[in-house]
């Protein structure tokens, strides 16, 4: 099955139903062949146990519509209410997010039966069909639900690097996608007051809209995403030994982390290799360069000459080419990313997660909304920077020109790279 599958915006009752189904059987798929200890064990504060992350998106849906929707509903287990609460003040206490990995019990299994419970009450409710609030709710459900599939992989992989082993969460296959990135290129726009952000209709987080306009200066920006090669010849000249073309914070972190190449790679006998989903594998030197912060992509933006776009820039330049909400995102199954080539802006959507130069901050307007549901992006607003375009993790259907995924500008656990900007 494609990991991922599009939670659809549909209303009509067989419709949600069989979304709902169709992203559930995906969380399920993902855990096929872990070990209850592949499950339980937290590799460090940022990542949670793939059975936390099956058990909290099961949570929202007992803790968000069964109990608020469905008359005489019994949850599965009362404590699960404080096991599987990740940030949600406004429901109550829950267990510290850095302990989620001392869970030894509820065990997987027990997991698993918690999710067929919620399913079936779920089944029962959707069967008798949605008002528009409650479809609205579910299907924040479903996108929420999909946010965790490619957590779950981020984090599946971050503790599979710890082991000696480096085991494969998939099989090795022989690459998919192969060949040779694209030369690098640039393309320009005018700039002038453009407007950004979600048009309405299908569906989007809060914190895409409200749509507003802003004023750009004329800029470029790269064909592709940069690449392993290209960042292979930033670590040659130095690019992690000097401070030049580091921000202070970001030149602190190097130092004080040990930084000397993207997070999993290592080298050997002068070939670079790293740590994928599928196992060790040798680093591709044409495909687009993961796993890095967004210091080290700014370090390596200055370094090349350029900049790191703003994310108005990338959103201007995706809805301006047209570009289809495609690429190599979870539902190819690669679950790496692949060489980019081809013609004008490619890679936008899939491969690695883009750093931008913009603050995770509220469009003019925006306003969370009232209650536990309204906790969902407008608290983390602050010291955190925008990401655009998706994934190899991220699941299918699930991207929009209009998303924003943001994170603290030193995390590189995640599918993260970089596309180049610069002043026109």
């Amino acid at each position: 099955m494609p990991i991922g599958t599009h939670p659809g915006h549909e209303n009509e009752e067989t419709g949600l139903k069989s979304s709902f189904e169709r992203v559930r059987a995906t969380s399920l798929a993902l855990a096929e062949g872990l070990s209850d200890a592949d499950a339980t064990v937290q590799s460090m504060e940022d990542a949670s146990p793939a059975k936390w992350h099956l058990a909290h998106v099961t949570w929202f849906f007992e803790r968000f519509v069964l109990c608020e929707h469905l008359p005489g509903y019994s949850p599965f287990d009362e404590r699960y209410d404080y096991l599987f609460n990740s940030y949600y003040d406004a429901v109550g206490d829950r267990h510290p997010r850095p302990r989620r990995g001392l869970l030894t019990r509820p065990a997987l299994d027990d997991v698993l039966a918690y999710r067929a419970h919620v399913d079936r009450a779920m089944g029962s409710l959707l069967s008798g069909g949605a008002s528009d609030a409650l479809s609205r709710l579910v299907i924040l459900g479903l996108h929420h639900e999909q946010q965790h599939q490619e957590l779950f992989l981020t984090d599946i992989l971050h503790l599979f690097a710890q082991s000696p082993l480096k085991p494969a969460f998939r099989a090795p296959e022989p690459r998919l996608m192969k060949g040779a990135a694209a030369p690098l290129a640039w393309t320009r726009f005018d700039g002038g007051l453009v407007e950004i952000g979600h048009t309405g209709g299908e569906f989007a987080f809060d914190c895409e809209g409200p749509r507003h306009k802003v004023w750009l200066e004329p800029f470029e920006i790269a064909n592709r995403a940069v690449t392993n090669e290209e960042w292979m010849e930033f670590i040659a000249d130095g690019g992690y030994e000097r401070s030049d073309h580091w921000l202070s914070d970001g030149w602190a972190m190097c130092l004080a982390e040990g930084w000397n190449a993207p997070l999993y790679w290592r080298k050997e006998d002068g070939e670079w290799s790293t740590m994928t989903l599928r196992g060790w594998q040798p680093v591709d030197p044409q495909a687009p360069v993961c796993h890095v912060s967004q210091y080290e992509a700014d370090a390596y933006a200055s370094w090349a000459g350029a900049r790191l776009p703003s994310e108005a820039e990338w959103e201007t330049a995706a809805a301006g080419t047209g570009a289809r909400l495609e690429g190599n995102d979870a539902g190819t199954g690669r679950l790496s990313p692949a060489p980019q080539a081809g013609k004008g802006l490619i890679g936008l959507f899939g491969d690695v997660w883009e750093w931008t130069q913009s603050a995770y901050s509220p469009y003019p307007g925006f306003e969370a909304e009232e209650g536990a549901i309204g906790e969902y992006n407008g608290k983390f607003m602050s010291g955190q920077y925008v990401l655009r375009g998706g994934a190899c993790s991220t699941p299918a259907g699930h991207i929009r020109t209009t998303y924003r995924n943001f994170f603290h500008p030193g995390k590189r656990w995640q599918f993260s790279g970089l596309r180049l900007a610069r002043n026109a």
